[in-house]
């Protein structure tokens, strides 16, 4: 049982981390787009990096709370929440996932 825990938590943390990477290249992507429409049609007046700037903002965000531990809200929060919520059981207390 604990090997398989063990594993969904793996695999949990794996699509944590692909989540980022996907949010991350379509950050790219789309500011790259952004900064050609921008290059073709206004080369006078610059406003590709306003989104640049805002999406930045959430994507930093994003990787802050994946690579380091989610800041206030993460998972040591859930589970220190989970147990405050049991009545201070711990994780073995935790009821068989199907």
């Amino acid at each position: 049982m604990n090997d398989r825990m063990t594993y969904e938590e793996a695999r949990e943390r794996a699509a944590e981390i692909k989540g980022f990477y996907q949010h991350f290249i379509v950050y790219l992507l789309v500011n790259a787009f952004l900064f050609v429409v921008n290059m073709l049609t206004s080369r006078g007046s610059w406003w590709f990096y306003w989104p640049l700037f805002g999406w930045g903002i959430g994507v930093a965000a994003h990787g802050a709370s994946v690579f380091l531990g989610g800041g206030v809200w993460g998972k040591s929060w859930e589970e220190r929440k989970a147990r405050e919520l049991m009545g201070g059981r711990g994780r073995e207390d935790r009821p068989p996932e199907p």
